[in-house]
């Protein structure tokens, strides 16, 4: 088994970036309006950071909500605080802090749906646009296609970094339900890996144990009569033990194969040694797709098994026959229970069959026909 590889550092927190992505750009309208890059004198830089401090954690809430798929409690008054902080402090910390509005055109896109979102996204972007050109107009010496870039300048950059908030939020969304799928899936592989383990030891499992009980039991009526039959016998069943511990070894490893000659040959001598009179039709064996021989193949060991744990049959045939571009076995025998009609021959071993019958394209049938119980299985000669 391969170790699995963990995921990278950003899928693994993937709000960090996020929070990370905020932080400059709440950082720069500090920074602009302390060093008064609009022309105006230096100012104290500490009710800005404050401000813009308040900014950030309302976005951040609004951000790591967004990334949820949801809103936050409340987001309705988050917002309105939002935008008043954004807008009501540029007539005293000068036109600079409109570069805060980049965080609070997020939380617009984030929070509010359809129409209203698109209205109050324009609404903020012309204010943003109308102040940089109020504060381009106030400096003498820019030309109109200065100003005309500028002004270009205000409408795609704070709209730019606004969407990369917004799609941020919906990114760390979309690797959290990733994530989730990718630990589903795991659970699932478990599950279907624990599923095919059962199954598989299920099968095998119950062969292995009915010949060794029959063989047990043939070795101790022949132990008084004939000593080296009895021995054989014994020889015989540490035969059926020891491929027993083989076989289980190589499900766990899910490295065991079957031979669909060997499973017939195996079932006609085991139900010999149990007395059932068997008749084999399997002259005309294909040459099939594995997946289609293994299906055939373990019908007829859970067939078996069936029979001898299930029933006290007298006679069975298994019969392959092709049609049609189909390969239909046959398993008939004539243990069934007059009383019920229906014998306890159905149980997770025939489920199996028809799950491994379904895996080859094909499909399988059990049940009561004319007084004879009958397991038959189809499956295509060739892969679709």
């Amino acid at each position: 088994m391969t170790a699995s590889i963990p995921p990278p550092w950003v899928l693994r927190h993937p709000r960090r970036p996020l929070i990370a992505l905020h932080v400059p750009l709440a950082a720069q309208a500090p920074v602009y309006t302390s060093l008064g890059t609009d022309g105006s004198p230096l100012t104290d830089p500490l009710p800005a950071i404050l401000l813009a401090a308040v900014i950030l954690a309302l976005q951040l809430r609004h951000s790591l909500a967004a990334a949820r798929g949801e809103r936050p409690a409340g987001w309705r008054w988050s917002l309105a605080a939002i935008l008043l902080l954004t807008y009501a402090p540029i007539w005293l910390l000068g036109l600079n802090w409109v570069s805060i509005s980049t965080l609070t055109l997020a939380s617009t896109l984030m929070l509010l749906r359809g129409r209203p979102r698109l209205v109050a996204a324009a609404a903020q972007v012309s204010v943003y646009v109308s102040l940089q050109l109020i504060a381009t107009l106030g400096t003498p010496g820019f030309s109109v296609w200065q100003i005309v870039i500028l002004e270009l300048y205000a409408v795609v950059v704070p709209s730019l970094f606004a969407a990369a908030l917004a799609g941020g939020a919906r990114l760390v969304r979309l690797v959290n339900e990733l994530e989730a799928a990718r630990t589903e899936l795991a659970a699932t592989a478990v599950g279907a890996e624990r599923i095919r383990v059962s199954r598989d030891l299920h099968d095998l499992l119950g062969q292995s144990l009915s010949a060794i009980s029959l063989k047990g039991d043939l070795a101790l009526r022949l132990l008084a009569k004939d000593t080296a039959a009895a021995r054989a016998e014994i020889e015989s069943l540490t035969g059926v033990a020891r491929d027993a511990l083989h076989g289980v070894r190589a499900i766990t490893r899910d490295q065991h194969t079957v031979s669909l000659r060997t499973e017939i040959d195996g079932a006609a001598a085991l139900l010999g040694a149990a007395g059932v009179d068997t008749r084999l039709d399997v002259a005309d064996l294909p040459a099939l797709p594995e997946s289609a021989q293994s299906a055939l193949a373990w019908a007829i060991r859970e067939g078996t098994t069936n029979l001898l744990r299930h029933s006290k049959a007298g006679s069975c045939t298994i019969t392959l026959s092709r049609l049609r571009g189909r390969i239909r076995l046959d398993i008939v025998n004539d243990g069934v229970r007059i009383a019920t009609g229906q014998g306890p021959q159905h149980g997770s071993g025939l489920a199996g069959v028809a799950e491994r019958a379904a895996a080859a394209s094909g499909s399988s049938e059990a049940g009561v026909h004319d007084g004879r119980f009958r397991l038959s299985v189809e499956v295509p000669e060739e892969v679709a």
